[in-house]
């Protein structure tokens, strides 16, 4: 994937999921004996999966939505990556990482090894190989780390960002990828304004990791997004596990990262723009996307080669608003909302859409 389709997707998905982290969320238990496990504190069960030290494992990640998102079509870019079927996670709990992206008949693999990624798409059997200086490697670190895609990591951070504004509490125990688990539940109290109507973590009673996680919103009686470990293997990975060999006939490109100084000064005006209204679940984000990306966007092409039009697109799945803060698009889903003013202005959150509109108004 190229790294202009990766910013729009990145920048979709968070627009329609409403960003916070408040997206990435799992199925419940499946029918089955509950297993009998020592009774525990929620409290004391939410500080010691907070406190659990990475592991070193192998597993199979099952990834099902029913995200009520717009159906827009091949028109834009960067939507099939909305639709992975399962992904194979592997990690030697110090850095080095594998992660296999599954989406119908085609894979993504991107491997971290040190100061090397290694990128490969089945689809077109091409191959990417990334030599990271050791001055950016901390700083490549930290960015894919933020990307994760099991329910490990972003449980973790769901759980820090949500739990003082939350009702918390053990219900139960469940089996999850063959393991014993304890059900934590975190529902939000009577003062917040979401769209969510509670959060189920499914957490590992040996490792204290989180296997599954489960997002339900108001008025739904199912998940709206899994994202869940259906295998798992707690093992010493062996190093060959981090090691790529690209295929036969793959398509091999090598590049050296390198600090864009464009694109750092569009980054750090984005970041000096942000602005995050109100705490836990009914938490808004704002910002302003830089002219200089709102026109590459608007030279971005669909699957089909042909240009986008922006304000074409936006019309297909978003609805015009405006207010005292100004005039825009809305877009809504089951778990989140989002907003883009014609003046390039955004706000994002699990959040009904008069939240969105306070935050913009705000100073």
């Amino acid at each position: 994937m190229d790294p202009k389709r990766k910013a729009i997707t990145a920048a979709v998905v968070g627009t329609a999921l409403g960003v916070g982290g408040l997206a990435v969320v799992a199925m419940p238990a499946t029918a089955g004996d509950a297993p009998i496990l020592p009774q525990i504190s929620a409290e004391e069960l939410v500080q010691s999966t907070l406190n659990a030290k990475p592991s070193s494992f192998d597993g199979k990640v099952k990834v099902n939505n029913d995200l009520g998102l717009p159906q827009v079509g091949s028109t834009l870019p960067g939507v099939s990556a909305l639709s992975i079927d399962s992904a194979q996670v592997s990690t030697d709990g110090a850095g080095k990482s594998k992660i296999s992206l599954t989406e119908g008949s085609s894979q993504q693999t991107i491997v971290r090894n040190g100061q090397t990624v290694w990128e490969y798409n089945s689809k077109d059997n091409s191959a990417t190989k990334v030599t990271i200086p050791a001055e950016l490697a901390k700083e490549h670190q930290n960015k894919v780390e933020g990307q994760a895609v099991d329910p490990a990591t972003v449980a973790s951070e769901l759980l820090g960002k949500v739990r003082e504004t939350s009702t918390i509490a053990v219900d139960g125990t469940s089996s999850v990828a063959g393991r014993s688990a304890y059900e934590l539940v975190l529902t939000p109290k009577p003062a917040e304004r979401t769209l969510l109507r509670e959060i189920r973590v499914a957490v590992d009673e040996q490792t204290r990791m989180p296997l599954r996680l489960t997002v339900l919103a108001n008025g739904t009686s199912s998940p709206a997004l899994e994202v869940s470990f259906s295998e798992i293997n707690f093992a010493n990975q062996p190093a060959s596990n981090f090691e790529f060999t690209p295929p036969k006939g793959a398509k091999v490109t090598e590049k050296t990262a390198e600090v864009d100084p464009k694109g750092r000064e569009l980054a750090e005006q984005a970041k000096s723009d942000l602005k995050v209204v109100g705490d836990g679940w009914d938490t808004a984000i704002t910002g302003k996307i830089p002219a200089d990306a709102l026109a590459k966007a608007g030279e971005a092409k669909g699957e089909d080669g042909r240009a986008v039009d922006p304000k074409a697109l936006l019309s297909r799945f978003a609805k015009p608003v405006s207010g005292a803060w100004g005039s825009g698009w809305l877009v809504t889903t089951k778990v989140g909302s989002g907003v883009l003013t014609d003046d390039g202005r955004y706000a994002v959150g699990a959040v009904p859409e008069q939240v969105l509109f306070e935050a913009l108004a705000a100073k």
